[in-house]
């Protein structure tokens, strides 16, 4: 491949990038890291206003809901890689050593089973600037869950963090006791309680997971949220097809059922048609720094300006720095994005493709587009969706991806794909 020249894209990168980690400090005086780094997370919060809401707002029903100042776990060398967390997807193997996991079979039924913990934690967002996070195993966004529809899917939490925490799962749960919410089964729970929640894996599709303690604003915007990916069962889609399409059951052809099988084996990581295809998560969020209620950075999986440009030969080859760099991609690959929204304080995000078009399975639960041939589509909080492209007959280079709220793109949620 020729040599190609990026250097403008990485100049505006650097601008833009330089232009958010000045604004921060000079909203605060001092660089995020510097403040907590020397007093803690409870001694910061008193000379900055960070955690105000701590002191102002209720986390549960009452006051002692919140767990007050109990022993607060810490997971050591934990480096978050937003380009590690594209790929990875927890399937009960052990495919990330901060997240104890076991599959085996049990009454006949596959069951994936994960130890998640709460923690306050601090994460970096852009360089030099870190923010109070409240993490599932901390990270943010906690780790993703993957599954077969069917499975049993049983998670073993506790919470380690100074306020009440919960596991929320937006999946069809038929028992109440495990919503994970307040009102129901064990409700909240305090600094060093435990629960196991077990929730069968359905409906197939790119799901949702988060804290739903008081005030939800805070639990949710503070990092405690994830991504579950229940993958079809081709079996159950050749039995019942009309589930997967908008097709009704006196309308599936012999055809289309086969068509729907061989999608569903690609969706499947059980399947080798899925090796085929390059599948990543983006879950898009926000940090509001000052707690003002507003947020001062965006992000893709949560760095700013982690998929820009940064120093290369313009051959593949990268000086990541802080990991800033595009996604690497092979244009005769077939790419799948499972996207999320967990972004507060604002109504919506959005998610636009520059030069290509692509298809977009809202909540993944078809497995034929809601939407065909689009550049742009919008989620609200909680949103999430497949989106499937395909860059075989572009030229190799740089594709910008980003929201298309200016704003947001200039404020950290600007990235690029590398066809090469």
């Amino acid at each position: 491949m020729p040599s190609q020249d990026y250097s403008q894209a990485a100049n505006l990168s650097e601008i833009l990038e330089q232009r958010l980690v000045d604004s921060l400090e000079t909203d605060f005086k001092t660089t995020r890291r510097a403040v907590l780094g020397g007093l803690g997370l409870a001694g910061s919060a008193a000379l900055t206003g960070i955690g105000r809401a701590d002191s102002n707002e209720q986390h549960g029903p009452s006051e002692d809901s919140h767990g007050n100042f109990g022993a607060v776990g810490e997971y050591s060398d934990t480096d978050f890689d937003p380009h590690e967390f594209l790929y990875q997807f927890n399937t009960g193997r052990g495919e990330q050593e901060n997240v104890p996991q076991d599959v085996y079979e049990e009454n006949g039924r596959t069951v994936r089973e994960f130890t998640f913990q709460a923690i306050d934690t601090t994460v970096t967002i852009a360089p030099g600037i870190e923010f109070p996070a409240w993490a599932y195993n901390g990270q943010v966004p906690g780790p993703t869950i993957r599954a077969v529809e069917g499975d049993l899917i049983r998670v073993k939490f506790e919470n380690l963090g100074r306020h009440a925490h919960t596991i929320h799962p937006h999946v069809r749960n038929l028992n109440p006791e495990m919503d994970g919410i307040p009102q129901n089964g064990p409700g909240v729970l305090n600094t060093g309680e435990s629960f196991t929640y077990e929730w069968i894996a359905q409906p197939a599709g790119c799901h949702f997971y988060h804290c739903h303690s008081l005030p939800l604003k805070e639990h949710i915007h503070r990092g405690l949220y994830g991504a579950i990916i229940i993958d079809p069962d081709p079996e159950r889609v050749a039995e019942k097809p009309e589930e997967y399409c908008n097709y009704h059951a006196s309308q599936i052809t012999d055809e289309l059922r086969a068509d729907l099988v061989a999608e569903a084996k690609t969706r499947n990581h059980e399947y080798p048609e899925n090796d085929a295809i390059n599948e990543m998560v983006i879950v898009m969020n926000s940090f509001d720094t000052n707690f003002d209620g507003g947020n001062e950075v965006y992000a893709a999986n949560t760095r700013a300006f982690a998929y820009s440009v940064g120093e290369t030969d313009g051959r593949g080859n990268w000086k990541a720095g802080e990991t800033k760099r595009p996604i690497q991609i092979d244009g005769q690959q077939r790419q799948r994005v499972y996207l999320a929204n967990a972004t507060e304080f604002d109504l919506i995000n959005s998610f636009h493709t520059h030069s290509q078009f692509f298809d977009y399975y809202d909540h993944g639960t078809t497995l034929t587009p809601t939407l065909q041939t689009v550049d742009t589509v919008m989620q609200c909080q909680a949103q999430r969706g497949i989106i499937e492209l395909d860059y075989s007959d572009h030229d190799p280079g740089l594709y910008m991806f980003h929201a298309h709220q200016s704003e947001f793109a200039e404020l950290g949620w600007m990235s690029f794909f590398e066809v090469v």
